[in-house]
């Protein structure tokens, strides 16, 4: 049977890592986020064959995610994650790379700018975490999930605007994925503890961290995203000094799903030229 959720095997950071890598030419670092099942396939399978023509794009599973290494515990820290990005680059040779960074994965796209500025050039963030705030309901389900079917389903249904996308092979799919017991466990000893407000708080980074960063960024956000509040990616502009706001109709927090075709064209323009007139 094909896994097409495995793709190569490295240690980074110490940490044994599943990861995808596809295409030619400038490297372009691809962070998933954190809803329940989610990999970097799973989360990027509709934008990798087409990033890839332009970018030589790297897709891992952080610690505690996907087919990358299950810790016993809890990871309550955001630089277990930078640690291992910064691993993974060094392991690969990479020097300085452009990072997407989708929810979770763009709190940690943040970090990354702010702890190792010289080895990111420019970032895209997408229904991006990062800032201290309230935990949406939406958020709140997802990080408490416990693996069912319908739990998937409903799951699903606060990630995504147009639920005709909630097809049965999907939520068979992703429910697979989050049943694994590796996976639920690092998942829950991470997010599902009460209350769900330390792990955002440990995903933050100060406004005054982010409001020093000086790279080019591209802030994505779905205008009906019930997960992230449109308001965060609003502040984020206001904070990063060097960064465009693009906000998605008729869409949620899967913005590189439901609008992938406009996802794809704006991630493409946007790391081939910057930030243009």
């Amino acid at each position: 049977m094909s896994q097409p959720e495995i793709g190569r095997s490295i240690v980074a950071g110490g940490i044994a890592t599943n990861y995808h890598d596809h295409g030619a030419g400038p490297p372009l670092l691809l962070i998933h986020g954190s809803g329940p099942g989610v990999s970097a396939w799973a989360n990027w399978s509709r934008n990798i064959p087409v990033l890839s023509q332009d970018f030589r794009v790297i897709a891992p599973d952080l610690v505690g995610f996907g087919y990358s290494t299950h810790p016993a515990g809890a990871v309550d820290d955001k630089s277990v994650w930078v640690r291992q990005v910064i691993g993974l680059l060094d392991a690969l040779e990479i020097d300085k790379i452009s990072v997407l960074g989708n929810s979770f994965g763009g709190a940690i796209a943040l970090a990354l700018m702010i702890a190792h500025p010289d080895r990111v050039h420019r970032a895209v963030l997408m229904g991006s975490v990062g800032l201290k705030g309230p935990v949406s309901d939406a958020l709140d389900f997802l990080w408490s999930y416990t693996p069912s079917l319908e739990n998937m389903r409903e799951a699903i249904g606060k990630l995504a605007y147009d639920e005709s996308r909630i097809t049965d092979e999907l939520v068979q799919m992703r429910h697979e994925a989050a049943a694994r017991p590796e996976a639920h466990r690092s998942y829950a000893a991470t997010f599902g503890g009460a209350p769900r407000q330390r792990a955002l708080d440990m995903l933050s980074s100060e406004e005054a961290d982010i409001g020093r960063i000086a790279h080019e960024v591209l802030i994505l956000h779905g205008a009906f995203d019930k997960v992230i509040p449109l308001q965060t990616s609003i502040r984020l502009h206001q904070l990063i000094r060097n960064s465009d706001l693009h906000s998605f109709a008729g869409c949620g927090h899967w913005v590189q799903i439901e609008r992938a075709a406009s996802f794809n064209r704006l991630v493409r323009q946007f790391v081939d030229q910057g930030l243009v007139a």
